[in-house]
């Protein structure tokens, strides 16, 4: 299977757009219960979705399935659960959920994807939205308590910031690693870092992207920044600077890491395994390296000094139940 395109990597943004509402306008309800949310932990887009249903408290209105690190053509597979099948859906492979709504889905088999539990069919795979409309749809079952991510009066300027980050940090990353030009990879390369600095000069002024309270904007940066050193840096070649090496980012990075909701849903050995052992055509004899030492994420940040408030009026999530708790740092 091959990921590497022909000069520049471009990204199939095409998913099933069917939404989850309060007034079930796509024909889904939000129901607690009804829907089960498959997101493998190594992926920096599902990563999305699990931290903001941990933060708005949403775990027992939507159940969490999780496949392996890794995959093949085929589709992710839950390999983790016993007898290798999903203890809820009862499938061996998300492939499954798609083609028993769509018998001929021609296009890759993505997480996060959204589950009908009855059906056992897809709802969605639309990333940047499922974790919109846990925000704005399931507000009836958020937890007392929950950050408000995706604050109407900043809405704008949220969209806006997000379209940059995508562009040029969260797809950015794999348009230098995906890149089949020396050309586009510099391409890419230039843009990544251009806009980390303008990212770096914005947070060395304010704790968060937003200000002094996290934002759906800093839950999308992170799930990229947290991969950057195990991963990006040397796999997709992004190395100018390390994270380590950016003092604002890698502070920053380390504040979201060590709030309740965000580092608790990090688990860099499957991380690594996903990148390392399904980009043969990138990393032919698929060997996994031992480092980065990932202990640093724990050391002390600072960034309390810029004062703001982690959940504004809010409060921090509980612990996460047993059966989604990610290995300590050792």
């Amino acid at each position: 299977m091959s990921y590497v395109q022909p000069g520049e990597f471009t990204r199939d943004t095409a998913y099933i757009e069917d939404r989850i509402t309060r007034d079930g306008r796509d024909g889904w309800p939000v129901e607690a219960g009804r829907y089960r949310l498959v997101a493998a932990r190594a992926c920096p887009w599902a990563n999305r979705t699990v931290i903001v249903r941990r933060l708005l408290g949403l775990e027992d209105a939507i159940s969490l399935g999780l496949p392996g690190p890794t995959h093949d053509e085929r589709s992710w597979t839950f390999d983790l659960d016993p007898d290798g099948r999903d203890p809820v859906l009862g499938i061996e492979r998300l492939q499954e959920a798609y083609f028993a709504r769509f018998p001929d889905y021609p296009k890759g088999i993505t997480v996060p994807a959204i589950v009908e539990v009855a059906s056992g069919m897809v709802v969605t795979n639309d990333y940047p939205q499922i974790t919109l409309d846990f925000s704005t749809e399931w507000t009836e079952f958020h937890r007392p308590g929950a950050p408000e991510l995706y604050p109407e009066r900043l809405r704008d300027e949220i969209d806006a910031l997000n379209a940059e980050i995508f562009r040029d940090v969260n797809n950015g990353v794999y348009r230098a690693g995906f890149a089949g030009s020396q050309k586009a990879y510099e391409r890419a390369y230039d843009a990544l870092f251009e806009r980390l600095d303008v990212l770096s000069e914005r947070l060395s002024r304010q704790r968060y992207l937003m200000g002094g309270t996290i934002t759906e904007a800093d839950v999308r940066l992170f799930t990229t920044l947290a991969r950057f050193d195990a991963v990006y840096h040397g796999h997709f070649k992004c190395n100018r600077q390390k994270l380590a090496e950016m003092p604002v980012l890698w502070a920053y990075a380390r504040d979201l890491f060590q709030t309740p909701g965000f580092g608790d849903t990090i688990d860099f050995a499957q991380i690594k395994a996903h990148y390392y052992v399904v980009h043969r055509d990138i990393n032919p004899t698929g060997i996994i390296p031992k480092g980065p030492d990932a202990r640093g994420w724990l050391t002390p940040h600072h960034r309390e000094e810029l004062g703001g408030r982690p959940f504004g009026d809010g409060t921090a999530p509980a612990d996460p139940p047993a059966s989604e708790r990610v290995p300590a740092l050792a």
